[in-house]
């Protein structure tokens, strides 16, 4: 379906007041209620025949040139103050001055439900189009597109379900650009994704805060399933000491990105490896023979994850440190910087935490599957 923006021409047959530029001040506080009243249409433009003067614009509801519709009273005042000149007025409101909502009323058959809101990641809108709708999903992408542009440059709808074991959907760029990397700001965080890549679900940002409130600085934090880190981030800034993991090899590239952004990379330690070895591990050996996963390429998200099946200890490549060195030089571009503000605790190094003896708070964000994933032993 083409979208045809002149359809949504308005034209609205006005009268306006020519008034000298300096007066226009007063003349508005005369003629309150009586100018032209309508949202983003200001009411006083240029008069394209004199630069001196600008038109006042009246409301719909004055429909004589004699100005009878205004009491006689503030038509008094109003020629005290200058002369008065009534002019006709022509605007058109286009397809530029009418919402996404009333433009997709017009466009999608009667009884076909409007797409009412979508989920922002930065630059990208995610539109959650099915059943009937995905045979207008490129005009209602455009009307979004146009409409929120340039606060979103890319619109995208999930295709399929999620099959894969990270989470992560596959999407068509409906229209805008092909970027899919973007950042996202919450609670004084920034992180850096590629939506393509990495799950990530704006939703869930009062929940991350919920949580995150719980903590105090100094606790030791075990997150499972970190994926770029909206947990394990702010945990960090509070000054916890936070051992991240997630199976998605992206999602620990973004999440040491992030901690590098935020400056908390010395109070976050990443892996990458299923969920039950790690905190296994965590628990049953002291931190310093568990190996966080060395930077590891970006992977798409549909390759699979190497894994080592033979439960042997990973070798030792430490990942984000407490001063951001890596012994065997498994991390880049990672390092504290001085006068740090996000310290675990005053003075306190994270080499003196023993998650294997204490851990403050464990978190699992998982999906309708963590009663299984809870109950397998």
């Amino acid at each position: 379906m083409l979208l045809d923006e002149s359809k949504f021409d308005l034209q609205l047959k006005l009268w306006a007041l020519r008034i000298p530029s300096q007066l226009c001040k007063v003349a508005s506080r005369i003629l309150n209620g009586y100018l032209l009243d309508k949202p983003r249409v200001k009411p006083i433009t240029e008069d394209p025949s004199c630069e001196t003067n600008r038109y006042m614009i009246l409301s719909e509801k004055i429909q004589n040139p004699d100005l009878s519709d205004i009491p006689e009273d503030k038509l008094n005042e109003l020629k005290v103050l200058c002369t008065i000149e009534v002019v006709p007025y022509l605007l058109t409101l286009g397809y530029s001055y009418w919402s996404a909502d009333h433009v997709l009323k017009q466009i999608l058959p009667a009884g076909v439900e409007v797409p009412s809101s979508f989920e922002t990641i930065g630059h990208i809108a995610h539109l959650n189009i099915t059943g009937e709708l995905l045979t207008y999903k490129d005009v209602i992408a455009k009307v979004i597109y146009d409409k929120n542009y340039p606060r979103i440059k890319t619109i995208v709808n999930k295709v399929g379900s999620i099959t894969n074991e990270f989470r992560v959907p596959k999407f068509e760029i409906l229209v805008g650009k092909d970027d899919m990397v973007t950042e996202v700001k919450q609670y004084r965080a920034t992180f850096k994704l590629d939506y393509s890549l990495v799950y990530w679900n704006s939703r869930l940002e009062h929940e991350h805060m919920r949580l995150v409130s719980q903590f105090r600085p100094g606790q030791i934090i075990c997150d499972m399933f970190c994926g770029i880190g909206p947990f394990a981030i702010p945990a960090a800034q509070k000054g916890c000491l936070v051992y991240a993991n997630d199976l998605n090899p992206d999602s620990i590239h973004y999440l040491k990105i992030n901690a590098n952004i935020n400056k908390v990379d010395d109070n976050i330690w990443a892996y990458n490896m299923d969920a039950r070895k790690f905190i296994s591990q965590l628990m049953e050996v002291p931190v310093h023979e568990i190996a966080p996963e060395p930077d590891v390429p970006v992977l798409k998200a549909t390759e699979e994850c190497s894994m080592q099946a033979n439960g042997q200890t990973m070798p030792q490549n430490e990942g984000l440190t407490e001063n951001g060195a890596s012994d065997n030089a498994g991390v880049s571009g990672l390092g504290r910087k001085k006068d740090h503000k996000n310290k675990r605790t005053r003075g306190e190094s994270s080499s003196n935490s023993k998650p294997w003896e204490h851990v403050d708070h464990v978190i699992m964000n998982l999906p309708a599957s963590a009663i299984q994933f809870l109950g397998t032993p």
